[in-house]
């Protein structure tokens, strides 16, 4: 592809796939007061639980086949009618094995009121994330990003439906996901076309076992970083109570706006970065973006730390304005998460996925004995600086390893100073040391100056491409 045209994609895709999820993921941040007024910190640490759950269950369910789906189709070379039907295939077996369990997950206390949801649940995301993959396969932005918008005002709908008139609480909030996943997926499956690739005669075993080669070490890879994301919220509630897993689960939603800012472009990156074929330049490519990427990364999350409070007083119940104390420290940790799945998309390329696994489990061994310590020492708040400390080992791993594919271009000295500031400002928000609102603002101030050239260059080369300058 030539260099105008790759930035030029890159540019509209993630214009387009910004619109869909940003419009969506701001309309779910928004109704927070609707959940908070309407759950219980109790009911709120246990919807939090199941669906982190049910994001744990589909990967392992579906053998991790979404991600090989969009990984194979992307590439030009395997015929998408195979790559689907296969895709599918697994799917549907892996549901039909995960039934034999129901047994099982009906004994695990916190989810067995709601066995049967989490079954249901299940198959509807995994079926919508397996189409919504295909469809970016065939290079259809616009509908997927229509179709993540409909679903969440459907989504937004129903929890009102559910939540402030029937008021039938942690069900409620479970079927409206529920029944948003199915209507994507009808549209995607109609409106795609995607029925005219559903060719069990396409399937072969070739393509299947190198399908599965790809997707089967991603499946522990999902489980760690799920652990990793998630077992201090079952630890938390463990050995402190649910309603304090209710503060910590309200605590991430302001620090997912960061993920959001990052998700959107590493969307349209991945659509670009896999149809790219000279190493020489994917090494180019990469380093470029990730120089813009990481002045994004730093101030959105600067900003978000010196509005924390702010933030938290608009959108949540007065019995969850605690949560904002966690808030510095889980933003910090989001921005490493960031740059970890940045450099993850090296492994995506050079379908290295043993590498993640590897990654993965020396960071989730990191937080795992975190929590067993911090949480003890600082309560809530260790959670958070555990699982900073975990990313960041994984980060530092990540960061060595990946040259050996492609040797990214640091500018080292000024990344360093970035995560310095960054760092004293969670500190300093955390603490609340005196005068520390003019001390926030000066260093946003800092970090701003810092990467203002960075950010303007980017913007300038985008648009030059985009304008075929």
């Amino acid at each position: 592809m030539a260099k105008t045209d790759r930035y030029k994609k890159l540019f509209s895709n993630t214009l387009i796939l910004g619109i869909g999820t940003f419009s969506s993921k701001v309309l779910t941040f928004l109704l927070m007061p609707l959940y908070t007024s309407f759950l219980t910190n109790g009911e709120y640490g246990i919807v939090d639980l199941l669906v982190q759950a049910a994001n744990l269950l589909i990967p392992v369910v579906s053998l991790g086949m979404n991600t090989a789906v969009l990984r194979f189709g992307m590439d030009g070379e395997t015929d998408r009618r195979t790559v689907l039907s296969t895709g599918l295939a697994v799917d549907l077996i892996g549901f039909g094995v995960f039934l034999l369990f129901a047994p099982l997950i009906s004994m695990i206390p916190t989810l067995s009121a709601y066995t049967g949801w989490i079954y249901v649940f299940v198959l509807s995301s995994m079926l919508h994330y397996l189409f919504a993959y295909f469809v970016k396969t065939l290079q259809k932005v616009r509908l997927f990003a229509v179709c993540s918008v409909i679903g969440t005002a459907i989504t937004l709908l129903l929890d009102v439906l559910f939540l402030a008139v029937w008021k039938i609480g942690v069900i409620g909030y479970l079927l409206a996901i529920i029944l948003s996943d199915v209507i994507c997926t009808l549209l995607l499956f109609f409106f795609a076309k995607i029925y005219r690739y559903i060719r069990p005669s396409q399937i072969k075993r070739e393509v299947t076992r190198a399908m599965l080669k790809y997707s089967i070490p991603l499946i522990p890879t999902t489980a760690l970083w799920w652990v990793t994301d998630v077992s201090d919220r079952y630890m938390v509630t463990w050995m402190i109570s649910e309603a304090a897993n209710g503060l910590y689960a309200v605590s991430y939603k302001i620090p997912n706006l960061l993920i959001l800012i990052s998700g959107i472009f590493m969307d349209a990156w991945q659509m670009s970065v896999l149809t790219e074929k000279s190493r020489q330049e994917r090494q180019k490519f990469f380093s470029n973006i990730f120089s813009m990427y990481q002045s994004v990364i730093f101030v959105c999350g600067s900003l978000l730390v010196v509005f924390a409070k702010v933030i938290t007083k608009i959108l949540v119940a007065d019995s969850f304005y605690a949560s904002w104390q966690y808030i510095p420290t889980l933003i910090l940790s989001t921005a490493f998460s960031c740059f970890v799945t940045f450099l993850g998309t090296i492994y995506i390329v050079e379908k290295q996925s043993k590498h993640t696994l590897w990654d993965t489990l020396i960071g989730t061994i990191a937080n795992v004995i975190g929590n067993f310590i911090l949480i003890r020492a600082f309560g809530v708040q260790g959670a958070a600086v555990s699982t900073a400390a975990s990313y960041a080992l994984v980060f530092l791993v990540r960061a060595v390893k990946t040259r050996r594919f492609i040797p990214i271009n640091w500018d080292l000295p000024r990344f360093a100073v970035s995560l310095t500031v960054l760092v004293a400002q969670c500190v300093i928000m955390v603490l609340e040391i005196p005068y520390w609102i003019p001390i926030e603002i000066a260093l946003s101030a800092v970090l701003l100056v810092l990467h203002f050239r960075p950010l303007l260059n980017s913007a300038k080369h985008i648009l030059s491409r985009k304008s075929g300058v």
